[in-house]
């Protein structure tokens, strides 16, 4: 052999070794998975068969589990099964806005530093638009299935929180869509709808959790903490606000599964509840997934409540009321006990099992090789791209609402504001910025930054802190505002004063803010504007009151690219057009509501004022649904709902229906509900013609509300639909349809109480099957069917969709008229 040949030889055979060596590092690399096709021990289980139903494959898994195994897979951090080819799998990670990185199932660093961090959930919800929701879970999700395929993260997240933000002192309310239960279901389908995906055949992208059922929305307040609290609550409340965001998960969203809280509801823990877990959940709603608890909370009902007289009892309780997995340990040490002393049977933890492990296959953690499913792609260069961070920033523009707007303060002009005082604690902030249950983000600009792209800046904190003890640094900042051609002060909360477990005492600024804002305010030379930067609402009746501070803008946590859009916003490069999703209320109601009390209706025999802008008619420093544009709307409604609905009796109580009129207990024109079927009413639609009117170009939304008869007095207002209409030019017009639905259920509360209350005495056919309602009194039993100029319904003008999408559906719920005007528990 030729020298020249023996060279190429050996170069070739050590590419060859070199290719070699590179294969077993890659492969000793990967991560492992079930069903490893090269595993010639579980490549022939017929739970590695792809071919065959999913409920066949997990009854054929469970089957070959020991009960040790079984009892160690009912935790979140649940065991590995070498013998079986299974992984250990960690059940926990989170993506409320965000992949995040609370839970221990998932971990930031080397090729995954971080991921896209969209603004807080009430934020978010401030837009009212849910195109935006649902393409927000898209993105997220597939983030978080690129990190799973690096094995760095689980596929099972327990986010969206959708508890009703019942109380403004609620440390976590900014976690949640809002106070209303529509508009939280809303926020709620929408939001798992993209997490999940749509994929073919019951596949899931990434498996979504509804928390934290239910009425949770106390963390620990003077005294009162979650784990001791027993929200006693109507059963009212529950059908028509608590409970309708996890119908809505369940029903509409499809959601993978729903947590229990730690609060017991009525005397009973949520998590060893069988009427709202099994028959209410799994029962009624027919979810298609598991129920998880929250951490630690089935040790809590043992250790804190007391509810059971031994751990096993607690076992062996939630798992039979229907509770599948348990955050946390208690399970995994004391469920063989409860099946050993006859409280629990094997095949009650196979019927557990059979949900969570359904749950896997569907993500397709039993399918073999990750890379070559659906998302198998995915990776690195997925996470944190810059389709994903402008998302980001047109999320954080479309939450700003603008609360004031006084002489036209905004937008600022780059021409004649040349120099900005950028002061106050949350002014150069970051990490503050992306709230709480977040991540890593892909990088941030801060309020400060993003006015430095418009404008030259004088920046001084004021406060050291949001809790601002002092004011030692005021007289820095005076003289900034002084200089300055206006002045920007971004003050507020963040997770310090705010947070899960940290309730607020109270709804003023902390500390020495107020001050600072109204030092600044006497020797600014030009105009004043207050930026707001909070979950939870807060009182500054000061500012909305002081002709001084020309405008307010609220912006809750925006995310990482908060900066640039509250820039943009102050500059005018963006419209803003967000809407409170909360109440704000006075100082001063805090001293009739304790937090404690439940009830939503107002009780004026006991002082009780209400909660929520559906049943609270005090005095609000700004209300549900405010918001200001730079541009103006008009809106017309051009053609109107039916002069007359037909609601059919029930065909059970024909005789009945008969005297129907007469077994009214609160009119004698009303018409009790268990006597009609409500579930096939006449559908009815109605147009809106809305024009931009102003010289902005901007986005409109409409909230069509229904307001029941004077009859019902601890019904207010409900909100029936809400629609985005879209970017709108400058002098343009579009026209928006509305139609109803006639296929949702009536509530149990609307059954046992509710009844029809015309002004009028309604028509009875001929027949006795079906009763007449002028739409122009009354509406139907359900949902605020009567739609018309001089009918009920209030119009306002609120943020657009993202994009057109098809008719929206009335909402499922709506509250029921008790017979005797009193708020009814059960």
């Amino acid at each position: 052999m030729s020298s020249s040949n023996i060279f190429n030889f050996i170069k070739r055979f050590s590419l060859l070794v070199t290719l070699l060596l590179l294969a077993t590092v890659a492969d000793s690399s990967r991560v492992p998975f079930a069903c490893d096709p090269r595993n010639g021990v579980t490549r022939s289980l017929q739970f590695c068969r792809t071919s065959l139903p999913i409920h066949v494959r997990a009854r054929d898994l469970i089957g070959r589990l020991t009960l040790q195994e079984k009892i160690r897979l009912l935790v979140n951090n649940a065991i590995s099964v070498p013998r079986l080819g299974i992984q250990g799998y960690e059940w926990w990670s989170e993506a409320l806005h965000g992949v995040s990185n609370v839970g221990p199932g998932t971990k930031f660093g080397g090729a995954f530093p971080g991921a896209t961090s969209f603004p807080q959930v009430i934020t978010t919800a401030a837009s009212f638009n849910q195109s935006l929701w649902e393409e927000i879970g898209r993105v997220v999700s597939d983030e978080a299935r690129a990190m799973y395929n690096g094995g760095v993260a689980g596929l099972t997240y327990w986010s969206p929180n959708v508890n009703i933000f019942r109380d403004p002192r609620w440390g976590r309310g900014q976690e949640t869509p809002g106070e209303d239960p529509v508009l939280a279901g809303k926020y709620a389908a929408s939001y798992v709808r993209g997490l999940q995906g749509n994929g073919a055949g019951n596949r899931l992208k990434v498996a979504a959790c509804c928390k934290h059922y239910t009425a949770y929305d106390l963390d620990n307040w003077n005294g009162n903490d979650r784990y001791h609290f027993n929200a006693r609550v109507s059963r009212q409340d529950l059908e028509d606000t608590y409970d309708v965001p996890f119908k809505s998960c369940v029903v509409e969203g499809k959601v993978a599964s729903v947590m229990c809280s730690y609060n017991q509801v009525n005397g009973k823990p949520t998590c060893a509840d069988p009427a709202i877990l099994k028959n209410t959940i799994r029962g009624q709603w027919k979810l298609n997934g598991y129920i998880v608890s929250d951490c630690d909370s089935v040790g809590v009902l043992y250790d804190t409540q007391h509810y059971t007289k031994t751990p096993e009892e607690a076992a062996a309780e939630t798992i039979k009321a229907g509770l599948d997995l348990d955050c946390g340990p208690f399970l995994a040490i004391h469920t063989e006990g409860a099946i050993r002393n006859g409280l629990l049977s094997e095949e009650d933890v196979n019927l557990a099992l059979a949900n969570t492990i359904t749950v896997q296959m569907r993500l397709g953690m039993f399918d073999g090789e990750p890379s070559a499913q659906p998302f198998g792609n995915l990776g690195p260069r997925d996470v944190c791209t810059p389709a994903h961070q402008q998302l980001a920033l047109e999320a954080a523009r479309q939450g700003i609402v603008l609360l004031k707007n006084s002489r036209g303060a905004l937008p600022l002009s780059t021409r004649r504001h040349r120099t900005i005082a950028v002061i106050g604690p949350n002014s150069d902030v970051t990490v503050t910025m992306i709230g709480n249950y977040a991540g890593v983000a892909c990088g941030y600009t801060s309020p400060l930054q993003g006015i430095t792209r418009y404008a030259k800046t004088i920046h001084q904190a004021g406060c050291r802190d949001v809790a601002c003890g002092g004011n030692q640094l005021f007289g820095a900042a005076e003289t900034a505002a002084r200089q300055a051609d206006a002045t920007v002060l971004v003050m507020g909360l963040d997770q310090s004063i705010e947070a899960e477990f940290r309730d607020r005492a109270g709804l003023f600024l902390p500390g020495h803010q107020q001050e600072l804002v109204s030092r600044v305010a006497r020797v600014s030379r030009g105009p004043i504007i207050l930026v707001l930067m909070c979950g939870g609402p807060v009182d500054v009746s000061f500012a909305k009151n002081d002709p001084r501070i020309g405008a307010i803008l609220w912006v809750g946590y925006p995310g990482q690219a908060g900066g640039t859009a509250i820039a943009d916003v102050l500059f005018g490069t963006a419209n803003p057009g967000g809407k409170l999703p909360m109440t704000w209320y006075p100082q001063d109601y805090l001293s009739k509501v304790p937090m404690t009390n439940m009830g939503l209706r107002a009780d004026p025999t006991r002082g009780y004022p209400g909660r929520t802008y559906r049943f609270y008619k005090g005095p609000v420093v700004f209300p549900f649904g405010h918001g200001l544009s730079y541009t103006t709307f008009a809106h017309t409604l051009s053609r109107e709902a039916p002069k007359q609905l037909t609601v059919p009796f029930t065909t059970t109580t024909t005789t009945t229906s008969l005297n129907a009129l007469e077994n009214s207990t609160i009119s004698g024109n009303g018409i009790r509900v268990s006597h009609t079927n409500c579930n096939t009413p006449s559908s009815f639609g109605l147009h809106i013609d809305v024009k931009n009117t102003g010289d902005t170009d901007g986005t409109h939304t409409l909230l069509v509300f229904s307001t029941p008869p004077g009859k019902c007095p601890t019904i207010v207002i409900i909100l029936v639909f809400l629609r985005r209409a879209g970017e709108m030019a400058a002098n343009f017009s579009r026209g928006q349809d509305f139609y109803s639905s006639s296929d949702h259920e009536v509530t149990l509360a609307q059954k046992k109480y509710g009844e029809l209350v015309p002004k009028k005495k309604p028509l009875i056919s001929k027949d006795n099957e079906r009763a007449f309602f002028d739409s122009a009194d009354w509406a139907l039993c359900k949902q605020g069917a009567s739609v018309n100029q001089k009918s009920t319904v209030a119009i306002e003008t609120l943020r657009p969709k993202l994009k057109r999408t098809p008719h929206q559906q009335l909402p499922p719920r709506r509250p029921a008229c008790t017979s005797d005007g009193e708020n009814h528990a059960e």
